[in-house]
């Protein structure tokens, strides 16, 4: 079953090849509900960040369910807008306060800018983040860190400063948007790609073109969605707040054929 399925990040950490998304689930309830149905369907990863607003709830939920915590995989992020040593290190300890989780599986820097300054040089911000990254995954307190929104002019100035290498980019990535400059780079370094908004924050999910592939295989478009991804060594995160479509989004144990992603390549 592809919710027991898993990568290998370059460091052995092993993460879930699909998780539940909390991007603009807001907190309390509605968070709180989301993780418990993914984590009864049997979901393994939820993603959060600091900026979402809801890790407090995604922590408590999880500690409700009273899974052991060896047996989770929580990815959360620094605020795109915190750059520097000492604000990543600060932002790092009240996610991990915030979460109540003991750890954290996978801390990421949320983007390479603020993000009402996209585009903005933060090249030594991002070095002096990183270099706060080093040393929570030395420490233990984080399993494994990376990137998230990054493209290659904003991964290259980490790889000539690091001394780990990023273990993951989380970005955009879905049928339609294949960002190859991206995931290029990220084969060349061994860098795990991870999709979120692998619906295109619901941009596909009447998408006549994804249908025609859908229908072949007797699955959703969300369905087709995830798995294209999935089939391209990506982990797919799709979000959803009802339980119905947390289940359905991850049936998804079946084989796209080649000329069918080549097809959806072409959208």
């Amino acid at each position: 079953m592809i919710l027991q399925e898993i990568y290998t990040l370059a460091n052995g950490v092993k993460i879930p090849k699909i998780g539940l998304g909390t991007w603009q689930i807001p907190d309390g309830e509605d968070t709180y509900n989301s993780v418990m149905f993914a984590l009864k369907n049997g979901y393994r990863h939820i993603d959060t960040a600091k900026a979402y607003g809801n890790e407090a709830s995604v922590g408590r939920a999880i500690k409700d369910f009273g899974i052991a915590r060896e047996d989770i995989f929580v990815t959360t992020k620094l605020p795109a807008e915190c750059k520097g040593y000492d604000i990543a290190k600060k932002c790092f300890e009240e996610s991990l306060s915030d979460l109540g989780l003991g750890y954290i599986d996978l801390y990421l820097i949320h983007a390479p800018w603020p993000w009402d300054k996209m585009g903005m040089d933060c090249t030594e911000g991002n070095i002096e983040s990183w270099e706060a990254l080093e040393e929570i995954y030395e420490s233990g307190k984080a399993r494994a860190i990376g990137i998230s929104n990054f493209a290659p002019e904003h991964i290259q100035p980490i790889l000539d400063n690091c001394k780990v290498v990023p273990m993951v980019d989380q970005i955009s990535f879905h049928v339609g948007n294949r960002q190859e400059h991206i995931v290029s780079k990220c084969k060349e370094n061994n860098i795990q790609l991870m999709a979120y908004s692998p619906l295109a924050t619901g941009g596909l999910v009447n998408d006549e073109y994804v249908a025609k592939i859908a229908e072949k295989y007797n699955a959703t478009i969300p369905q087709i969605c995830v798995r294209y991804c999935i089939q391209k060594g990506a982990v797919a995160i799709p979000k959803s707040t009802k339980e119905e479509r947390i289940i359905s989004n991850v049936q998804v144990d079946f084989e796209i054929s080649d000329e069918d992603m080549a097809y959806l390549d072409k959208k």
